[in-house]
């Protein structure tokens, strides 16, 4: 069994991840490929995708929220993420475990809750129309009186498939933004086809050495929603282990389902001595490959796939990144691993870039850096009239 060091397991991943050379690709088939983008805040995946994407516009993620083939809405780890309109109907029923257990394990919060009453009210409610959650809670609270009016919010938040509504703020939803039904909205989503995965759920990414992967047999063919997530999975950020895809899932007992797709897999093993699954052919370029400068969003969806993070950055490091309050920090990469944070801000028609590394950089770092920092705020900021990249000790 070949064992992959850390740095060609850095390599793999940045490959399908865009992140090797920006790429052209339409925003749908982008989201599928990185098996969606986590989106905490609506700004994070429009950076995400500028970094990944050749000549990635604005307007073309916008367009494509508006048209409804990409969504908002809560998924992998119970959190809001950007998806294909066709991997939410294929994926969300997938995740529900997950959903069930984040609502479980709020139980203080949601004493006397009785989900099966709750549930088809909130239906109705949502019916006349798209809501926030501000006033979704009160118009629940009266059918519900002794229940928490938050305890009513998460739990239909977990429960129902609800999407974003998007308008025509900056970056595509305002801070309290409105969730509808997908079918209280006028042309229906698509809808998962039990048997059909999405178009692109069999392709392996593009890069060096990729290729076309066999449809895989029991468990995880396209009746097998569960073992179909798994290989997008991989597909996006692999080769990786059983804990690393129940990381970025939220789901427990995946072992059983990746050993299941084992005959139709590539083993290795890390140079810890972990079993590592990944598709036959799927990118893992050379160590030595270049790995540009890029700015990765906060809470970037790369920085949270796997229990192990030490492909991407040094573990002294991980605390750096995800504060105490569970906050992921924007990051900067320089060698493909992460090397510091960095924050962008506006005063007087001056737009700042600051870095912070963890370790004082060499030169050529500092210069691609600069350069890629200051496309990044023309980006972000076009209406500013100047523009500076500035590193700050930690």
């Amino acid at each position: 069994m070949e064992t992959l060091t850390t740095r060609r397991l850095n390599r793999a991943t940045l490959a399908r991840q865009m992140l090797l050379a920006r790429e052209k690709s339409d925003v749908v088939a982008a989201l599928e490929r990185l098996c969606g983008m986590q989106a905490q805040e609506p700004r994070h995946p429009f950076t995400g995708l500028w970094t990944r994407l050749e000549d990635f516009r604005r307007e073309d993620l916008h367009r494509a929220l508006h048209e409804r083939s990409v969504v908002r809405a809560t998924m992998m780890r119970a959190t809001l993420h950007l998806v294909s309109a066709a991997d939410h109907a294929r994926f969300r029923p997938v995740l529900a475990p997950s959903l069930a257990a984040a609502l479980s394990g709020r139980g203080e919060l949601t004493a006397g809750l009785d989900l099966d009453a709750l549930l088809p009210v909130a239906r109705a409610v949502l019916a006349e129309g798209p809501r926030d959650f501000t006033e979704l809670r009160a118009l629940l609270q009266p059918h519900f009186p002794g229940v928490n009016e938050r305890a009513l919010g998460y739990a239909v938040r977990m429960s129902l498939p609800l999407v974003m509504v998007p308008t025509e703020d900056r970056w595509a939803f305002p801070p309290a933004a409105k969730f509808a039904l997908p079918e209280a909205l006028p042309g229906a989503l698509p809808e998962a086809s039990p048997g059909a995965p999405s178009e692109t759920s069999a392709d392996v990414p593009s890069g060096a050495g990729a290729g076309q992967v066999e449809e895989p047999g029991e468990p995880g063919g396209p009746e097998d929603p569960a073992g179909e997530l798994v290989l997008r999975y991989l597909a996006a950020f692999g080769p990786a282990t059983a804990a690393d895809a129940q990381t970025w899932t939220g789901l427990k007992g995946l072992r059983a389902v990746l050993d299941g797709l084992r005959p139709r897999l590539a083993v290795f093993r890390d140079e810890k001595g972990r079993e590592l699954f990944d598709l036959p052919g799927a990118p893992r370029p050379d160590e030595d490959t270049p790995a540009p400068a890029r700015f990765l969003p906060d809470f970037d969806s790369l920085v949270l796939a796997h229990a192990d993070r030490t492909r991407l950055m040094a573990e002294e490091y991980r605390g750096r990144v995800t504060t105490k309050n569970l906050r992921v920090r924007a990051v900067f990469l320089w060698d493909g691993t992460v090397r510091g944070t960095w924050q962008a801000e506006v005063k007087r028609k001056a737009a700042v870039l600051r870095l912070t590394p963890f370790e004082p950089l060499p030169g050529e770092a500092f210069a691609e850096l600069t350069a890629e920092g200051e496309a990044l705020l023309r980006f972000l900021e076009p209406d500013a009239a100047a523009f500076e990249v500035r590193t700050e000790e930690a």
